[in-house]
């Protein structure tokens, strides 16, 4: 044969192989894109559950990986047993998986693979009861719940989490360990440049706690203590922009948002009730704030104007019922939002429309008794 068909056939060979390649890509068979994980915080021993997300929305299992300690159950609690917002975290980052062992006081650190983990770390948490967890950079927070209550401060450093000498705060709670649901405080998260850690104390003050971070790394030696504008502040976010606070308050089932001052001062209270009982989590996906009604099994809807002031989708705010005792949620692809139930041990799968209005895409059942914390690729 000759050199020059020799050197054809090479080149056409090349060619086909890279189609083939594009081929299986574009597959999918390169494995997983996008993950939900449901931590399934059991008692005896506690677990990551893991799902494939397809393009459309829906879940299929893709295992369940030990965290390496154990759940827990704050006392009274029905459908949340862990009383909190963020008690499962996935740092894009970093790509790391952070967990909550509240009945072990520890924290797991995960690696994360498209739908496969790594447990690569536990490590204490600082406290009692950890049932939240925040992170900013190179820098991340757990609000531990049991006892006085505290938040404790870790560097993330090759993969791992390094804890930050003096960043520990008491909270000064007074609570019980395990703390009863109502007084465990809510959520601890950062202000969207970083500059504040605010943690919301439910009954047990009914206030909201904000830190100063300092350049160092550690908190202000004490909080400004808020009050919030309706009872029992839980659940929060931040509006992108205006960088207000947007807190679920469950005494009366109330969306309320703040302006957040440089000196931690929250000021320009703007409320409206969604007509539910108990208000608490809070997931903002396509621009809309979506809230969990755990006494009503359903979900409501708002939207936020420049201002920050709430109003509701459609006419009465609920765009969707699910399964008995809604619980946490997470957004995927500014296009999904999926909602735990903490009686039913249930993620309802939805779709969010233009409208705001969701569409069910069905229901993941099988789950143990005692979810909470769910978070997504």
């Amino acid at each position: 044969m000759s050199r020059p068909l020799v050197r054809l056939y090479a080149l056409v060979g090349a060619a086909l192989a890279l189609l083939a390649t594009a081929a299986s890509s574009a597959s999918g068979s390169a494995g997983p894109a996008a993950a939900v994980f449901v931590q399934t915080n059991g008692l005896a021993a506690n677990a990551i559950a893991v799902f494939d997300r397809a393009a459309d929305g829906h879940l299929t299992p893709a295992g369940t990986y030990p965290t390496g300690g154990q759940g827990g159950a704050a006392a009274g609690a029905s459908s949340d047993k862990l009383a909190s917002q963020g008690s499962l975290l996935y740092d894009r980052a970093d790509n790391l998986l952070v967990a909550v062992n509240a009945g072990s006081d520890s924290l797991s650190v995960f690696s994360v693979d498209g739908d496969r983990l790594s447990l690569i770390q536990v490590v204490s948490s600082g406290g009692q009861f950890p049932a939240s967890v925040a992170a900013d950079g190179k820098l991340l927070y757990v609000l531990n719940a049991g006892g006085d209550g505290n938040v404790s401060g870790f560097r993330i450093a090759g993969g791992k989490l390094h804890p930050l000498q003096g960043s520990t705060r008491s909270l000064d709670l007074g609570n019980t360990n395990p703390p009863f649901f109502l007084t465990s405080p809510g959520q601890v998260g950062f202000s969207p440049d970083g500059s504040k850690l605010v943690v919301t104390t439910k009954a047990s003050t009914n206030a909201i706690d904000v830190f100063a971070i300092q350049p160092n790394g550690r908190p202000s030696a004490a909080p400004v203590v808020n009050a919030p504008a309706t009872q029992v502040p839980f659940a929060f976010t931040f509006q992108p922009g205006s960088g207000r606070l947007v807190d679920g308050e469950a005494g009366t089932s109330s969306l309320t948002t703040y302006a957040l001052q440089g000196d931690g001062s929250l000021t320009d209270p703007r409320s409206l009730s969604d007509g539910q009982v108990a208000l608490c989590w809070i997931t903002r996906v396509r621009g809309f704030y979506y809230v969990s009604n755990t006494g009503s099994n359903t979900v409501s809807g708002y939207r936020l104007d420049a201002a920050g002031t709430p109003s509701l989708v459609g006419a009465t705010g609920v765009v969707a019922t699910t399964e008995a005792g809604t619980i946490d949620s997470a957004a995927a692809a500014d296009r999904f939002l999926y909602v735990e139930t903490g009686i039913t041990s249930t993620v309802d799968e939805f779709r969010v429309e233009a409208d705001g209005t969701l569409t069910s895409l069905g229901t993941v059942t099988g789950l143990p008794p005692g979810i909470e914390g769910i978070a997504a690729t």
